[in-house]
């Protein structure tokens, strides 16, 4: 579901955590404070939402809120630009929601931030997305319940694909040659984003490499990973590629109004493409970074955590069990009727019509072959490492193996306060 799409703030802020629970401070009221549950309980609950871009979002948690009989339930729909730092701002405060939307992040667990759920999640487990459950896992625990995932791939128009007589690429070399080929007067042949950060790790998956090994020791760190990044310089000097669009790639507005012929964007826009470009409407994964290596899509999405700290840990846990374990109609409702997203549970995703057919049925598809989570031990501080391998050698032309290098040495000194 795509953040804030009337801002102009990056969506994949919003897919890592802050760097830990450092900064203090109070936040004040965002959002209106209704949305109270109707019931007759004396129990008060707040809980944090960012500002989705989709319409219909917010009255539609508030609606699943009032409909909750065994507490009042306020929802602050957060509208800053900056709802991470101003969630973990608060959680600082006496102020602090007792529970929030967010993403799995192991200082959360680390920091005792966020409730152990594993007993309200271990009766429908195995209905979860296994891939689900582990990026919420630490130690044998679960924190958090996901609420929807999000595939994110490129779309593309057909019609344009044709008329340049260009394949839907499979390797990152087709796709740069694609580019070229499509790019026609003010038309740009691709968008990435204007940060290319949401394309870093399906580029590292794509070269048949990851963020991390089951160890939890660096696995980026390949030739074909620095073969990835020349050719992604390659890409960024071509004059083919959309820089310094009005919407970043989470918002389907480059692709929309003839900006671009290809874009990476989420299951989330895929309504959004349809109305505007009808039958004329494709996707396809990451290509191939190497000949070796293998498509890939980025599953985001988000999850509902109970904040630890909190003076009502139980009856927070109590409505995250009723409203995302036990409310099924809920549960596929925010998944289907406000953007595209897949249900995390197999039974809901299964019984969800809107995504058996089509496109939607296609980007289940993907989702299912090619898709890779999050590490929950992936910090922001290596996120930002890799941020900074793509300025220094994808931006500026640097050397890839002394950016990363570079990296290394950040993400080494994170795992080691992590893991020892």
């Amino acid at each position: 579901m795509s953040a804030m799409s009337n801002s102009n703030w990056s969506r994949r802020s919003l897919f890592r955590a802050a760097a830990g629970m450092a900064a203090a401070g109070t936040l004040a009221a965002c959002g209106s404070n209704n949305g109270r549950g109707g019931g007759s309980s004396g129990t008060s609950l707040t809980q944090y939402f960012h500002a989705y871009g989709e319409q219909g979002t917010e009255q539609a948690i508030k609606r699943y809120a009032k409909a909750y009989k065994d507490a009042n339930v306020t929802t602050q729909w957060i509208t800053a630009a900056d709802f991470e730092n101003k969630l973990f701002a608060t959680l600082l405060t006496k102020n602090a929601p007792d529970l929030f939307e967010f993403h799995p992040q192991i200082q959360m667990v680390k920091s005792g931030q966020v409730a152990d759920l594993t007993d309200i999640i271990d009766p429908v487990k195995d209905d979860f997305n296994p891939a689900d459950i582990a990026s919420h896992t630490v130690d044998g625990k679960v924190y958090g319940v996901r609420m929807i995932d999000d595939p994110q791939f490129f779309f593309y128009r057909p019609s344009l694909l044709e008329k340049a007589g260009v394949k839907v690429p499979e390797t990152l070399d087709e796709l740069i040659e694609a580019a070229a080929k499509l790019t026609t007067g003010k038309v740009k042949g691709l968008y990435l984003g204007n940060d290319l950060h949401a394309v870093i790790n399906p580029m590292i998956w794509s070269a048949g490499a990851n963020t991390l090994d089951d160890k939890n020791q660096i696995a980026y760190h390949t030739p074909g990973v620095v073969e990835g990044l020349k050719k992604m310089r390659q890409l960024f000097t071509s004059g083919h590629l959309l820089l310094g669009a009005p919407t970043d790639y989470w918002d389907p507005s480059a692709l929309n109004q003839g900006l671009c012929a290809i874009q990476f964007c989420g299951m989330w826009a895929m309504p959004q493409f349809q109305q505007t470009l009808g039958d004329d409407i494709g996707i396809f994964p990451f290509p191939k970074t190497i000949d070796s290596g293998k498509q890939s899509v980025y599953n985001g999405g988000w999850s509902m955590f109970v904040n630890a700290k909190g003076k009502n840990v139980e009856a927070a846990k109590e409505y995250v069990k009723w409203l995302w374990i036990d409310q099924k109609k809920y549960q596929e409702d925010w998944a289907t009727s406000y953007g595209f997203h897949i249900p995390p549970r197999a039974s809901i995703a299964q019984s969800a019509t809107k995504l058996q057919s089509g496109l939607p049925a296609e980007g289940v598809k993907l989702f299912n072959e090619f898709g890779h989570f999050d590490n929950i031990g992936w910090t922001q501080a290596m996120i930002t490492a890799l941020e900074d391998v793509f300025a220094n050698s994808v931006r500026k032309g640097g050397d890839p193996e002394a950016a990363l290098d570079k990296a290394d040495t950040a993400v080494n000194r994170e795992l080691k306060k992590l893991f020892g």
